[in-house]
């Protein structure tokens, strides 16, 4: 009598503890794909953008315009009673208004807006301001890298540094015959002293360790003066330019006052002599205007030079 035949079946893995194969699965039991969105990333809303501008606006811009307008309250105050010397804010911009609406007219001759004046002045200041730094510069690294030339040099500048500004000019009229020349020495002679002994200080305080890879590199001269030398010294030698610029702004006014002439310092004393005291204020006001202008301009420019590390 024969056995029937036994089937033997490999047993499926799910016997031994391990999920079955998919294809084994039935298509129901499946789970569907589940996708996993990632949060968008929040971008930062406009408002949160200019609030912080406007904080940082407001912490430089608030204060200054607080005590200009307490100023003004207590000059209007102080200047509003009867035979004060001073005319008021108010009376001012009163009888100077058309001075103060209209800086360009031009009506031929000395009859002209402020911005005529301020910029007679200018042209003045450019001329002898670009001598003095040329000059300055050149005479600051001389007297900064020569033992001998500071010797010999230094003791006459610090002499000649103390002589006041004006006291140069009946020297230069006398020498050029002539009010504008006369008035761009004296700028030149105002602005070259601070030039020439902040660019010596800066020679000398190039560290020693710039030199000696100079040494290394046996750069020449030209080469040393270029790329070692003047960046070295150049936060010392903008701080000279610096200083420099207000001299000259500050020489012109007066020295225009002598010679005459469209000129901003010209104009003070003409309004002085026709008893305009509200005349001398707006331009005075124009004058520190442009003189703080002046001062910004060679800031940033040094900033952008030395990156930075020059006094700002």
């Amino acid at each position: 009598m024969s056995m029937p035949a036994l089937k033997l079946e490999k047993p499926s893995a799910a016997v031994h503890g391990k999920p079955a194969p998919a294809a084994q699965i039935p298509a129901a039991q499946i789970p569907a794909a589940q996708v996993v969105k990632m949060p968008a990333r929040k971008r930062p809303a406009l408002a949160e953008k200019i609030v912080p501008l406007l904080k940082t606006a407001a912490a430089n811009i608030v204060p200054p315009i607080v005590v200009i307008a307490l100023l003004l309250g207590l000059w209007q105050i102080l200047c509003s009673a009867p035979g004060s010397a001073l005319p008021p804010p108010s009376s001012i911009i009163q009888n100077s208004w058309e001075l103060i609406a209209h800086p360009f007219y031009d009506r031929g001759g000395l009859d002209k807006g402020l911005f005529w004046h301020i910029l007679a002045s200018l042209q003045r200041v450019a001329v002898g301001y670009s001598l003095a730094a040329v000059a300055g510069v050149g005479l600051g690294v001389l007297i900064g890298q020569s033992t001998w030339a500071m010797r010999g040099l230094d003791p006459l500048f610090q002499v000649l540094r103390t002589v006041p500004p004006l006291a140069w000019l009946p020297l230069s009229l006398a020498a050029f015959r002539d009010g504008q020349p006369a008035a761009v020495f004296v700028i030149f002679i105002t602005a070259i002293w601070p030039i020439i002994i902040n660019t010596a200080v800066g020679i000398r305080n190039i560290p020693q360790d710039y030199r000696n890879v100079a040494a290394v590199l046996r750069l020449n001269p030209i080469e040393f003066f270029l790329k070692i030398m003047i960046p070295a010294a150049a936060p010392y030698i903008f701080t000279g330019l610096r200083i420099g610029i207000g001299l000259s702004w500050l020489a012109i006014i007066a020295a225009e006052m002598l010679i005459g002439g469209v000129g901003i310092g010209f104009f003070i004393w003409d309004a002085w002599n026709s008893s305009l005291i509200g005349d001398i204020i707006v331009a005075l006001f124009y004058v520190g205007i442009t003189g703080f202008i002046l001062d910004r301009m060679i800031a940033a420019v040094g900033a952008f030079v030395t990156r930075g590390t020059a006094a700002a």
